[in-house]
């Protein structure tokens, strides 16, 4: 979506793994940087160069990734001291009474599946999480979701902690809840949600070398739309 020459923002398709890892060793977004960026590697380390934060490989939605060490440095600062703003949109099962919430529940390991995360866990970091209603449709609703701290997996975490888990999720979803939907074309729909309905449609920075106040949006995709 934007490119100069400190950093670039992109609109990541979902199931793009962000950095290799294990079983995930190519194809990744970062392996696509390196190779539009010749001058990427060693930009805030070896394995994940340019990578200032990152999304699920399933979730969509907006990146910005640095250049250069000076906007890697000025990137992660911001990030650090949550000065990015970093909104969501999210469908998910169920009709939130209110019109707008706030989560407030630390977030770490679950305590017994290592995989996942879990409001429950012994050691859980602080984190919270803003929502307001975009719109209802009854047995669903689309929320505009901010964070006011980035923990691992925190949106789809703390949506299933308050009732109202993201349509698509196979790890903090209900599979009980599409079940409950009655209407059949809106079940098949969903039923045909085939990741988590999780997008980050818009990003909000100053940038680090300019100063310049930097806002991007991004469409929903289609599968979400």
């Amino acid at each position: 979506l934007y490119e100069d020459q400190d950093l670039l923002v992109l609109d990541k398709p979902a199931g793009l793994v962000v950095h290799p890892a294990a079983g995930h060793g190519e194809g990744t977004l970062v392996n696509a940087l390196l190779f539009h960026c010749r001058d990427l590697p060693g930009i805030g380390g070896v394995m994940r160069p340019g990578i200032v934060h990152r999304l699920d490989k399933d979730t969509s939605g907006l990146l910005v990734v640095a250049k250069t060490d000076a906007a890697h440095s000025g990137l992660a600062s911001q990030f650090k001291q949550h000065q990015v703003r970093k909104t969501y949109l999210a469908l998910v099962y169920g009709d939130p009474g209110e019109e707008q919430g706030r989560i407030d529940l630390p977030v770490g390991r679950h305590p017994l599946e290592r995989k996942k995360m879990s409001t429950k866990s012994r050691r859980g970091k602080e984190a919270a999480t803003s929502w307001r209603i975009a719109e209802r449709f009854g047995e669903v609703t689309l929320l505009s979701v901010d964070i006011e701290t980035g923990r691992t997996h925190q949106i789809r975490v703390h949506l299933a902690a308050i009732g109202h888990p993201v349509v698509g999720d196979g790890v903090y979803g209900s599979p009980k809840r599409i079940n409950a939907i009655a209407d059949p074309a809106v079940r098949a729909r969903l039923k045909g949600m085939s990741r988590q309905a999780l997008h980050a449609a818009h990003l909000q920075f100053v940038h680090p070398l300019t100063r310049k106040e930097m806002d991007f949006s991004a469409a929903l995709p289609e599968d979400m739309a």
